[in-house]
């Protein structure tokens, strides 16, 4: 089988503009990628802003585009020169944000410095939510705020993805 379901669209806007195919051509990894059959996909508001032209809408090329970066899956192929997995891996992670990593679909390939393995203790649909909530929770807590060790945090309101 060279072809798997994936969700194309032809232009931005709502939810609706999303379609499934059926013949998308299934991606081979080059040098130091693995190729992911993805079991689940972390939907976020990036993924949702991008569809509707906003966002990093701009790096995704032209039409038709598949949006879509925190997956979860087991590892198919590898490419050349990757050593930090072998096929049956469980990974997650967030393939080439913010430039297209197209995970609406059933395979993916991904630079294997992206993705980690999932621990035993988590399944493929927790490990797809944690990605970008957890990148951008680093973000507040090492960048934006750059708390040290030794220092107390309060947070407000932490009820999201991101917050808890």
């Amino acid at each position: 089988m060279n072809k798997m379901h994936a969700v194309v669209q032809n232009e931005f806007g709502r939810p609706e503009v999303l379609t499934l195919i059926r013949d998308a051509p299934i991606p081979d990894p080059i040098p130091t990628e693995v190729q992911v059959c993805v079991s689940h996909v972390g939907v976020n508001p990036v993924a949702g802003k991008t569809r509707g032209g906003a966002s990093v809408a701009k790096l995704m090329g032209t039409f038709p585009i598949t949006v879509g970066w925190d997956i979860a899956g087991e590892v198919t192929a590898l490419g050349n020169g990757v050593n930090r997995f072998a096929v049956g891996d469980r990974v997650f992670g967030m393939p080439r944000f913010p430039y297209p990593a197209n995970t609406y679909a059933e395979f993916v390939t991904s630079p294997s410095r992206h993705l980690v393995r999932i621990p035993d203790s988590l399944d493929f649909a927790t490990a797809a939510s944690i990605p970008l909530p957890a990148t951008t929770a680093y973000q507040i807590v090492h960048e934006a705020a750059d708390v040290r060790s030794g220092q107390s945090v309060l947070v407000l309101g932490g009820g999201g993805t991101v917050g808890n």
